[in-house]
């Protein structure tokens, strides 16, 4: 009996890398396999500097910063610089109509001055340790799929169950190269975060719509908040008594600039990359998630957009929301653009053909089914895919009230009664939920969703209520959900409320909405993940047979494993690029952002201060050498989701830029990177501070930092 492990542990110890500019790499085994490049690109720190176990490093300045960003702290005081649009939520939600710090900023001149934000929370990685030997001890190639998951699945909730009753630590086991490496990381976790400074939305969010993913760009991507600890200086929940973090580190700022060749690296936590999927994998995230993002979110969108240009209120309301949606609305068009342009799935048919020519010259003829095994697993889950994929955006995050009956399932089902806690966590729950609803506009998308999966989904994967509805409606669902709503306690908020300080749970649980909830949600573990199950398994143990295999085929390569939230650092240079017959600058400047002013354009209104700085050339010392003040630039750093608010750091180990998107010619990068094309797009950091101090009046700020010039 053949150990798994001895098949799939093939993780660390490979020889040269294939590009220096690609890849997202764990910082310890920055000295095995990266740093002698990384040096010849023009770093001038050792690996010790940036990733140390004993001493403070480069790594302790880098955390996650709410759930999906990365922010990096900038003072000894726990002042924390990330991109606007990952601080978006937590400006929207300390903002009134009275207060509007979405359309207006907000610049404290004192720490008095700053705002707390409920629920916002940061992460600093404690520990990365490999578990891989514990994770997979015992277990053979002849183990059964599902007794090789759970088993998978037991072992790694009994480590990340370490720190379950504590609060303000937090353990996370993750799977590594499709599961062939199991990495253990903890973290502390920072409860008490306050908003700083924030500029206007028409600079932290200068052309966002028609500008994003393309470039050249001139956002001002940015925001500021402080991390509070208690009196020890230790993770603490919110307190009027806590104190400014002290940091271990925190990153000196460069005034130099950047030029076209210049050393760039991103420390961050990018979300998720495919980068070894098969052809049918692409094929199949091309026609299921990207397709299911696109036109369910166009139909969104257009309704939400509709009602917060109609109404200041709903703007407030949705501007988070929308923001959160459009970004990968827009990515997954691009996406799969950028696949058809790129030819990605012939591509990745070379690469089978390359596998399968060697997997003949094997001693182990089981090699040779590996790819068509994969392709008939492919074949017998695209149904299933696809409805999952659909039945996510049209059905359980698509209408908002469908989510809301969701969460109050998880609190609610089963019971008879209201004890003060449940009823407590109903209110919160509803307060939460209706401060950021409009009645009318979910309406109307609730309709027009639950029309399009009608219309686009096999009736297999309807849940029932849809059934019924088709059926006595002759599929015209609009007048259908306006009744749905009118007698439904979730849809007002005085009845939901009243319902449940009346202890009337049966009013909740049995309202129509809750019980079209239900249905929902049994409909995709019924008629969608339960058929489906042994055959996603079954795949996703073809998958990390097939990346075990294809490092046993490269021995001279370096693997990199796929994105999965975890602290990693790629490295690159500046530099712009040719695409389309044009060829692009690497930096943009208040020349091109005053070029774009459209005052009957929201995304492109600039402020009237801004305007007099930029007529006078107060630039202060912001300015470029070249006299002007530049706002954007690019580099070949290998980012993704999550990377935003990443620093990108120049070879002196000193602040230079913030991360914030990719261009648009590279949008099939999760699946492929194409160095000749992939750029990260960074706004400079002398544009942030120049906006700070010049704009914001906020020289306490400035006086905070360590500037270098």
């Amino acid at each position: 009996m053949k150990k798994l492990i001895t098949l799939l542990g093939l993780v660390v110890g490979f020889a040269s890398v294939s590009r220096a500019d690609e890849g997202m790499w764990v910082l310890p085994l920055l000295a095995k396999q990266n740093i002698d490049v990384m040096q010849g690109l023009g770093c001038h720190l050792t690996a010790e500097q940036i990733y140390s176990v004993n001493h403070s490093s480069l790594k302790d300045a880098i955390l996650i910063f709410g759930g999906g960003c990365t922010g990096e702290g900038v003072s000894k005081d726990g002042l924390v610089f990330t991109n606007h649009h990952c601080g978006y939520d937590a400006i929207q939600q300390v903002s009134s109509v009275e207060h509007n710090y979405l359309s207006h900023g907000f610049w404290s001149k004192s720490r008095d001055e700053e705002i707390p934000v409920e629920g916002l929370e940061v992460r600093f990685m404690e520990s990365f340790e490999d578990i891989t030997d514990w994770i997979m001890e015992g277990l053979d190639d002849d183990i059964e799929t599902i007794d090789l998951h759970n088993t998978l699945a037991r072992r790694m909730n009994a480590i990340e169950a370490e720190t379950a009753d504590d609060p303000l630590r937090e353990t996370e086991v993750v799977p590594f190269y499709e599961g062939n490496q199991f990495i253990k990381v903890k973290y502390r976790v920072f409860k008490d975060i306050r908003l700083v400074a924030t500029p206007p939305e028409s600079i932290g969010k200068f052309g966002y719509e028609t500008d994003n993913w393309q470039w050249p760009r001139h956002t001002g991507d940015f925001s500021i908040f402080r991390i509070y600890a208690d009196k020890d200086n230790q993770p603490a929940t919110y307190s009027k008594d806590n104190r400014p973090y002290h940091p271990v580190y925190h990153l000196p700022i460069s005034l130099k600039g950047t030029q076209p060749g210049d050393y760039t690296m991103t420390i961050g936590f990018p979300g998720s990359t495919n980068r070894y999927l098969s052809s049918w994998g692409v094929k199949q995230l091309m026609e299921g998630e990207n397709a299911s993002r696109i036109e369910p979110r166009r139909i969104k969108l257009n309704i939400w957009k509709e009602a917060m240009d109609a109404d200041p209120e709903i703007y407030l309301k949705y501007a988070t929301k929308y923001s959160h949606i459009s970004n990968y609305y827009k990515n997954s068009i691009g996406m799969n653009k950028g696949i058809e342009d790129l030819n990605v799935i012939k591509r990745k048919e070379k690469e089978e053909k390359a596998f399968s020519k060697w997997a003949k010259k094997q001693s182990d003829k089981s090699l040779r089914n590996i790819l068509p095994q994969m392709e008939k697993l492919y074949k017998d889950y695209a149904p299933y895919s696809k409805a999952t994929n659909y039945w996510y955006e049209c059905l359980f995050a698509g209408p908002e009230i469908y989510r809301f009956a969701y969460r109050i399932l998880n609190i609610g089902n089963g019971i008879d009664s209201l004890d003060e806690q449940t009823k407590s966590k109903l209110i919160k729950l509803g307060k939460t939920f209706y401060k950021d609803y409009s009645v009318e506009t979910d309406k109307k998308v609730t309709s027009a969703l639950l029309s399009y999966y009608a219309a686009n989904i096999d009736s297999a994967f309807h849940p029932q209520f849809l059934k019924d509805a088709i059926r006595t409606t002759g599929g015209d669902l609009t007048a259908w959900t306006r009744l749905r709503f009118k007698f439904s306690v979730l849809a007002d908020s005085a009845k939901f409320f009243n319902a449940v300080n009346k202890n009337n749970i049966r009013a909740i649980l049995y309202d129509n909405i809750t019980e079209d909830s239900y249905e929902i949600n049994r409909c995709y573990y019924d008629d969608i993940e339960e058929p489906s199950e042994l055959t996603d398994l079954d795949l996703r143990r073809m998958k990390r047979l097939y990346m075990a295999v294809r490092m046993k085929m490269e021995p001279q390569k370096k693997f990199y494993s796929d994105a999965n939230f975890t602290m990693r650092l790629s490295y690159g240079t500046v530099g712009g690029y040719k695409a389309g017959g044009k060829t692009f600058s690497h930096f943009t400047d208040m020349e091109g952002l005053m070029a774009k002013e459209d005052p009957g354009n929201k995304e492109f209104r600039i402020e009237p201060k801004q305007k007099d700085l930029y007529r006078r050339k107060d630039y202060g010392r912001y300015a470029d050498k070249d006299g002007k003040m530049h706002v954007c630039f690019t580099s070949n750093n290998d980012i993704t989701g999550g990377n935003s608010g990443s620093p990108v750091i120049n070879g002196d180990g000193q602040l230079v830029g913030l991360a914030f998107d990719g261009n648009w010619e590279a949008m099939s990068g999760d699946i492929i990177f194409e160095p000749s094309l992939q750029k990260c797009i960074n706004v400079d950091i002398r544009y942030v501070l120049f906006i700070v101090e010049k704009l914001g009046g906020a020289k306490n700020i400035i006086d905070e930092l360590d500037i270098v010039d």
